[in-house]
């Protein structure tokens, strides 16, 4: 008997409680082979990749690092911007898929996420509708699509 494969884990970034909780919705909803969790920050975000908090609401993935990044831009303490660059320059996160989802569709902050490593730059639907086709496209190309490299083991219990 084979094992099954874990289920994927995206972790979502994003200050606005609104959005997350459409965003837990939409998951629920479409793409319910996925575990997702939450940041409400840049710094939340890199103290969990750091493991100095775990991936919250999922116990099972607490010990590991999520498959997918969905990155707000505009956020307190450390922006998207700021998180996005300390990811992709930082040789034990840089491959972990990191898309963009923001309401800025300012060319120069497009320019310069791509430029900074981001794998995606979505703008976020104005619609629930929208955002359901959304993160059914998005969690289908990454999940199902494309191949990703293994999950990254955490050293850092030395």
């Amino acid at each position: 008997m084979t094992e099954a494969a874990p289920r994927p884990v995206i972790l979502i970034v994003d200050d606005d409680s609104d959005d997350r909780l459409m965003m837990r919705d939409a998951f629920a909803e479409c793409s319910h082979h996925c575990r997702t969790c939450f940041a409400r920050d840049g710094v939340q975000l890199m103290r969990i990749l750091n493991g100095e908090l775990p991936l919250s609401g999922d116990p099972e993935a607490a010990c590991g690092y999520p498959d997918l990044i969905l990155l707000d831009l505009n956020m307190p303490l450390k922006d998207g911007r700021e998180a996005l660059q300390e990811i992709k320059s930082d040789r034990r996160l840089r491959k972990i898929p990191t898309v963009i989802m923001t309401t800025s569709d300012d060319s120069d902050d497009i320019g310069h996420c791509y430029e900074s490593g981001a794998n995606s730059y979505i703008i976020k639907p104005s619609s629930y509708s929208g955002l359901l086709d959304v993160v059914s496209s998005l969690t289908h190309y990454w999940t199902a699509t494309v191949r990703l490299p293994t999950r990254p083991e955490r050293h850092d219990q030395q």
